[in-house]
């Protein structure tokens, strides 16, 4: 094996780059630039009957997307390949026949049934299942009369007998386990694919692979890849594994949970920033030194250091990651934002595909006025909707403002000033509102509010002048009309 850090990111094409599988990418890519090594991605397919059609390409898009680079993988070859695990079936075989030679594998014959009730027996027995080995032997006259009956074996690796398996794990330190926990496990299946246990371990030699970083639920794996390791007299590589990613209740998150968005093409769809998601999951079970959260890419390279990946599971704060990308967007400039927002607004057929000049100058201010606001893209439609309604329900807190005894005037006054402007700009509205003050003597709150309910329907909003702006005066005179009609109905 060489001294150069080689990590690697090994999905299988089942679907799509799902938060947790971002994560270990994620962590892989940061530690091998931050120790100037390089990151392998290698498909592992062989369970062909889960696997998507374009689920690869889904992967290495929302990989590339959230700002991933790699080496080496299918796309971009290496000295290393093939890099999909079901171009590899004759490497593996060479290795296969090699245990078999050997004696340290063999084939099995009992049939799923019979195995079933072997499990059955042991777990009545009171004992943790494990394969018996009742094929571990067969003579030549056994065999002969299982293939006589036209059984299909699957190859057993020969599991040492009281041998302890230790490994130092980069987040956990030292795991151990007692090859007494295993019974003799399938390296290739009855259809002659290799089982994932093996064909990873081989990959991971022949690939050179330095440092595996990956999910806390493949530590059980673990001793069964250094079994193979063992094997062949090979080196294991250095394992680092992560905590799990929990839910805001503290659960396991799952893929069907509900409650939370788990796949990162829903995150781009929904108009958040890759910078954003990158810098957000780095932070899903890794803590940088000090109290600072928002990083570039290249300083998270820069800081990496995997003596600071918890030893605690992370929990996933969805409120948390709006205010990250908010903190993004603030950041952008308004081009990047209404490239994020504008294609919602034209989805909820607010506004039109093919709108003229003047509309799509309308809708760029109209972004402007929520970029500092805005969390994620698809949220301007929500925060728009005042601008795209006749009619308004005035809540409870509005209703509270307009029934001042002072309203009446205030909202006349304005809509007479308003009704005798030159140029209906941002600037003359606000004059316009100055010029209330002057004539009703009412300021503060007082003056405010009332035009900005009447207006806008709501209580907080946008820069006011900008935003009665946008409305026109058409729609602000049909709304201070039907205010007024209420107050004094």
């Amino acid at each position: 094996m060489s001294n150069q850090v080689r990590v690697r990111y090994a999905p299988s094409p089942t679907g799509h780059l799902h938060i947790g599988n971002a994560r270990t990418a994620l962590f892989n890519y940061l530690y091998a630039k931050h120790l100037g090594g390089k990151v392998v991605i290698r498909i592992e397919d062989t369970d062909e009957k889960r696997n998507v059609e374009g689920g690869e390409r889904s992967q290495l898009n929302y990989l590339n997307w959230l700002g991933v680079e790699w080496d080496e993988s299918p796309d971009k070859g290496g000295e290393y390949g093939p890099y999909r695990q079901m171009e590899r079936l004759d490497l593996y075989k060479k290795y296969v026949d090699e245990l078999l030679e050997r004696g340290l594998a063999y084939k099995c014959y009992m049939t799923s049934e019979e195995l079933e009730a072997e499990r059955e027996a042991q777990m009545a027995r009171g004992e943790a299942p494990k394969y018996s080995g009742a094929h571990s032997n067969l003579s030549q006259e056994e065999i002969e009369q299982f293939e006589a009956e036209g059984r299909e074996p699957s190859i057993r690796i020969r599991v040492p007998e009281n041998k302890t398996y230790k490994f130092n794990d980069i987040v956990r330190d030292d795991i151990t386990f007692e090859s007494s926990d295993f019974g003799d496990w399938v390296i290739v299946k009855k259809n002659g694919t290799p089982t994932y246990n093996f064909a990873v371990a081989i990959d991971d030699h022949l690939m050179e692979i330095s440092h595996v970083l990956r999910g806390e639920e493949h530590i059980s794996n673990t001793p069964k890849q250094m079994m193979v390791y063992e094997a062949f007299g090979w080196e294991p590589p250095k394992f680092g594994h992560m905590t799990l990613i929990l839910n805001e209740e503290r659960k396991k998150l799952s893929k069907r949970d509900q409650h939370i968005l788990q796949f990162i093409e829903q995150y781009k769809n929904l108009g958040y920033l890759p910078e954003a998601l990158f810098n957000f999951i780095t932070l899903l079970g890794w803590s940088p030194e000090g109290e600072e959260e928002i990083f570039t890419q290249e300083q998270l390279i820069d800081i990496f250091n995997p003596e600071r990946l918890s030893t605690s599971p992370a929990v996933f704060d969805a409120a948390k990651l709006k205010w990250m990308n908010n903190q993004y967007i603030k950041a952008s400039d308004l081009d990047r934002v209404e490239g994020l927002a504008l294609p919602h607004l034209i989805e909820a057929g607010r506004l039109s595909e093919d709108m003229s000049e003047e509309d799509r100058k309308w809708a760029r201010e109209l972004i402007s006025l929520y970029h500092d606001q805005l969390s994620y893209g698809a949220e301007i439609v929500e925060l728009t909707e005042l601008f795209f309604k006749q009619e308004i329900d005035y809540d409870e807190e509005a209703m509270n403002v307009l029934e001042g005894e002072q309203v009446p005037e205030v909202l006349e006054t304005f809509k007479k000033n308003l009704n005798e402007l030159d140029e209906f700009t941002p600037e003359n509205i606000k004059k316009q509102i100055k010029a209330v003050q002057k004539e009703t003597g009412h300021k503060g709150k007082k003056l405010f509010m009332p035009i900005r309910v009447a207006t806008t329907g709501q209580t907080h909003g946008p820069e006011l002048p900008n935003a009665i702006h946008l409305l026109g005066l058409e729609t602000v005179t049909v709304r201070l009309d039907d205010v007024l009609a209420k107050l004094q109905g």
